[in-house]
């Protein structure tokens, strides 16, 4: 039988793993980067963020031989048709280091949006979540969560990262780069997802 207790996260996204090891310590749960089995990133040639994840999740799994949990999310905005969606973290092609990319992405957002108003710059962050227990699982883990805002016309705030300082939180009139780490954690589309995640978690 497949015990729970240590997970492979599918993902070297330092951000995302410090949110998901956070909200899983009270779980009694190790939450592991894939990079500590030198396991390179999965090919995500799906086409929803559900289909990602998955993919994400079996791969982590059948080359670390542990349970995998996987996150795939991004940012929707209406006015650009649901862009950048599951493209968001490669949105301006650029790769390299985080910072960079997320700044090259956050520009690129800017410019797209840049003749629409504030009233139509509606947008949420999406966040799917697969726990498989080994790689052929057939009935893998989903979560989802959804956190509704607003892209704002220029950067604010210093906390979290990706899409974070442009995206407005009606509910506490800032961007989520302004909220405080235990706030975001609480209200945020990975939070919601986590929750969900953590009511259902395999024993």
């Amino acid at each position: 039988m497949t015990t729970m207790n240590k997970i492979v996260f599918a993902s070297s996204n330092s951000g995302k793993l410090k949110e998901l090891q956070a909200i899983l310590a009270e779980k009694q749960v190790t939450l592991v980067p894939q990079s500590e089995f030198d396991i390179p990133d999965a090919v995500e040639d799906g086409l929803s963020f559900v289909e990602n994840a998955i993919i994400k999740a079996r791969h982590a799994s059948k080359l670390s031989g542990l349970p995998a949990l996987a996150d795939d999310s991004g940012l929707v905005v209406d006015a650009l048709n649901g862009e950048p969606g599951i493209y968001s973290a490669r949105y301006s092609g650029l790769e390299g280091e985080r910072e960079v990319v997320d700044a090259a992405n956050n520009a690129l957002l800017l410019e797209n949006l840049e003749q629409v108003p504030f009233d139509q710059r509606t947008a949420r962050f999406q966040c799917c979540l697969a726990l498989v227990r080994y790689p052929d699982d057939p009935m893998p883990l989903i979560c989802q969560g959804s956190w509704e805002g607003v892209i704002l016309f220029e950067e604010s705030g210093v906390n979290g990262f990706g899409y974070d300082p442009l995206f407005h939180v009606p509910d506490h009139d800032c961007a989520s780069a302004e909220l405080d780490p235990a706030v975001k954690n609480q209200i945020s589309h990975r939070a919601q997802a986590l929750r969900q995640l953590a009511d259902t978690f395999p024993a």
